[in-house]
C-alpha cells in the first residue's frame, strides 16, 4: 500500500493536508493511457490544440478563486500568488500565438541542384515534468504549455511540499476532456519523480543541483533527453558610475521577491569601493522598510519560508557568516511566528568566498555585500562559483555594463536592472556550470526541444544518375 504524505501549511506550521503518491502499476497505466491519446492530440494539428488550450484558459478562469486560495496555502503567500496566476494564464495566450510561426514545416532548394531539402518535427510521446515548490503552479506549467502545443502529452510531478493546487487545476482539465486525455499531475515526493522518468521519453525537471544529477543519470541510462534547471548563487556587479537608486531598489527587489525563493534571486553583491558605504546605506535604509506580511498578508511585503527545510538552511548560513566575521546591518536570523518560519531582508557586509551565504544556495532574503577596487576583480569574483544561472551588472552606460556582462559566466544578464528573467520570455539563454543543462526554456527554442527534427532529401531530376554512378 502507497504510504500518504503529510502537508504542511508554510503560515501555521501545521500539517493540514495530505496527498496520496500513485502505486507503481497505476502510474504505469496512466502513462501507457497518455502515450496512447498523445496520437490523436498530435493529429489534430496546431491549431486543433490551441483551440483546446483556450478552452482550457476559460475552464480557469472559472476557477481562478479556488486556485488562489489553494496556492496562497500552498506558499503563505498572497500578491506574488496572484503575479503567479497572471503569469501562468498569460503564458497559455503567449505560446498560442506563438506556436503556430514556430510549428511551420519548411522547404527550399539546396546546394546540390537536384536535391531539395524539406523539413518537419514530431513532437516525443511523452514529456515527464518534475517542479519545485518556489513557484508552484508556474514552474509546474512554464515547460508543459509549449510541450502540449508541441504535440506531446504531459504527466507533472510537482514538489510534494505544496502542492494543493492540484486540485484545482485538475477541476479545469476534467472539464477539457481533450486536454485531460493527454495533461494529467501525479502527487508525490522523490521516489514517484524517479519512477515517472522510466515511463516517458523526455524529462524536464527543475530543482536542486543534488537531485537534477540523479535525473540525469537516470535519463543517461535510459537515453532520453532531459532538461534541467538547477540552482544559482546569482551575483550583482555594482560600477563606481552606477546610479546607486536605481541599482539599490532594483537588487533589493531582486534579493527579496518571493522571499528570496527563486533561482534567479540576487544572492551575492559586489560594489565598486569607491561608492560602498553609500550603496550599504541606502540599500539598509530600503531594506528596513520591508515587513513581513504576519499577521495578516496586508501588514508586509515578505511573506514565509515555504519550506521548513531551506529555513534551517539560511539560519546555517547566516550563522556560519557571523562565526566567520560578517557584520549583520538589518535583519539576521529565522524567527518562527505563529507556526511559521519568517526572514527579514537581511544585509551583510565583511564576507568573503569562504563563506556559505557567498558559495551555497541559500535561497533566502539574504544579500550579503562585498567591495572591489578593479573590474577585473569583480568579474573574477562574479565567476568564483560552481553556479552560473542569472547575474546583474549596473553601470552608468550600457555599453560599460554589456563589456562587464559579457565577461561573466551566467546564461541571462540583465543590465542596469536585476533578475529581468522573472518577466523576460523572449531571450533564449542556457544554463552554465552546474546551473542546469539543455536548451533553453525562454525564447523558440523553449517549445522546439519537444521536437525531433526530420528532414527529407529529394531528387528532383530523375534523369540525373548519382554522382558515384559511372554511365561507362
Amino acid at each position: 500500500m502507497t504510504n500518504s504524505i503529510d502537508v504542511r501549511n508554510p503560515r501555521t506550521g501545521k500539517f493540514d493536508y495530505v496527498i496520496i503518491p500513485p502505486p507503481p502499476k497505476l502510474l504505469a497505466q496512466l502513462c501507457n493511457r497518455l502515450r496512447r491519446a498523445q496520437v490523436r492530440w498530435q493529429q489534430m494539428g496546431v491549431e486543433g490544440r490551441i483551440e483546446v488550450l483556450q478552452e482550457w484558459k476559460q475552464a480557469i478562469l472559472s476557477e481562478r478563486d479556488r486556485l488562489t486560495e489553494a496556492l496562497v496555502n500552498d506558499t503563505g503567500r498572497l500578491s506574488i500568488s496572484e503575479m503567479e496566476i497572471d503569469s501562468f494564464i498569460s503564458s497559455i495566450d503567449r505560446w498560442c500565438r506563438l506556436a503556430p510561426e514556430l510549428l511551420q514545416d519548411s522547404a527550399k532548394n539546396t546546394a546540390i541542384p537536384f536535391i531539395a531539402l524539406q523539413q518537419t518535427a514530431i513532437p516525443y510521446p511523452l514529456v515527464g515534468v518534475i517542479s519545485p515548490w518556489n513557484f508552484p503552479l508556474l514552474l509546474s506549467t512554464i515547460d508543459a504549455i509549449p510541450a502540449l502545443l508541441a504535440g506531446c502529452a504531459v504527466v507533472v510531478k510537482p514538489s510534494e511540499i505544496a502542492p494543493r493546487f492540484v486540485a484545482p487545476l485538475m477541476t479545469t482539465l476534467n472539464a477539457v476532456p481533450k486536454l485531460r486525455d493527454v495533461f494529467t499531475f501525479i502527487e508525490g515526493a522523490g521516489q514517484t519523480g524517479a519512477a515517472l522518468i522510466e515511463y516517458v521519453d523526455l524529462v524536464c525537471f527543475t530543482g536542486s543541483v543534488a537531485t537534477g544529477r540523479k535525473v540525469a543519470e537516470v535519463a543517461a541510462k535510459k537515453f532520453i533527453p532531459v532538461f534541467l534547471e538547477l540552482g544559482g548563487k546569482d551575483p550583482a556587479i555594482v560600477l563606481g558610475s552606477a546610479n546607486l537608486d536605481l541599482a539599490t531598489s532594483a537588487i533589493l527587489w531582486g534579493a527579496v521577491v518571493n522571499t528570496g525563493q527563486s533561482c534567479l534571486s540576487i544572492e551575492r553583491i559586489y560594489v565598486a569601493e569607491t561608492i560602498f558605504n553609500k550603496f550599504v546605506s541606502q540599500l539598509v535604509t530600503k531594506a528596513q522598510k520591508l515587513k513581513l506580511a504576519h499577521p495578516t498578508f496586508e501588514t508586509g511585503e515578505i511573506g514565509p519560508i515555504i519550506a521548513e527545510k531551506q529555513a534551517a538552511i539560511i539560519s546555517d548560513h547566516l550563522l556560519d557568516a557571523v562565526e566567520k566575521g560578517a557584520v549583520i546591518h538589518c535583519g539576521g536570523k529565522v524567527e518562527e511566528l505563529g507556526g511559521g518560519w519568517w526572514c527579514r531582508p537581511t544585509v551583510l557586509t565583511n564576507v568573503n568566498h569562504s563563506m556559505k551565504v557567498m558559495t551555497e544556495e541559500t535561497f533566502g532574503p539574504i544579500m550579503p555585500i562585498m567591495p572591489f577596487s578593479q573590474i577585473d576583480e569583480a568579474i573574477n569574483l562574479a565567476n568564483d562559483s560552481i553556479y552560473g544561472l542569472s547575474a546583474s551588472v549596473f553601470a552608468e552606460t550600457e555599453e560599460l555594463a554589456l563589456e562587464v556582462a559579457q565577461q561573466i559566466e551566467a546564461g541571462g544578464i540583465s543590465i542596469n536592472d536585476a533578475a529581468l528573467t522573472a518577466i523576460m520570455h523572449e531571450g533564449e539563454k542556457n544554463s552554465f556550470k552546474f546551473s542546469g543543462l539543455g536548451g533553453s526554456r525562454m525564447g523558440p527554442a523553449a517549445l522546439k526541444r519537444f521536437m525531433r527534427k526530420k528532414a527529407f532529401l529529394i531528387k528532383t531530376n530523375s534523369a540525373h544518375n548519382p554522382w558515384w554512378f559511372d554511365n561507362d
